[in-house]
């Protein structure tokens, strides 16, 4: 049950993508060209996500179960480390040069769009080097 909610929350997901044109790389790189034609939707986008996230993040706290009965599991760490840091500037390099995250990027690429499959493909490449440094690391 809990795999076909989190399918249609992810279809939920996937529309609002589209229906902002988060899905649209140029309309991104829009945003972050600060010295050309500047694009500011992506604020409104991303201001209604970060009330809805605060929003439910507070009520989340307050519970033991979510909403479907699984256990809840909110982060625990709140500092900030060297790995989050480098990880953070290594994504936003890669958004900005490319005009795709993640979400969006596996939403265009489902639209049959070249360049979104080789981001994920990448994306992938990248998170399972990840894996090896760290299984090996330890």
């Amino acid at each position: 049950m809990l795999n076909i909610n989190a399918f249609f929350v992810g279809l939920l997901f996937g529309l609002g993508l589209i229906i902002s044109g988060m899905t649209d790389p140029s309309k991104i790189i829009a945003f972050l060209d600060l010295a050309g034609d500047w694009d500011p939707s992506l604020i409104f986008v991303m201001g209604g996500a970060i009330l809805i996230g605060a929003v439910a993040f507070t009520i989340a706290k307050k519970r033991q179960r979510s909403l479907l009965g699984a256990p809840m599991q909110l982060p625990s760490e709140t500092e900030l480390d060297k790995g989050l840091l480098i990880g953070s500037l290594v994504f936003g390099i890669g958004w900005g040069l490319s005009g795709f995250c993640p979400g969006p990027a596996v939403v265009s690429a489902a639209s049959g769009q070249p360049k979104a499959w080789i981001f994920v493909a990448s994306m992938l490449s990248g998170m399972a080097l990840y894996s090896l440094i760290e299984r090996h690391g330890k």
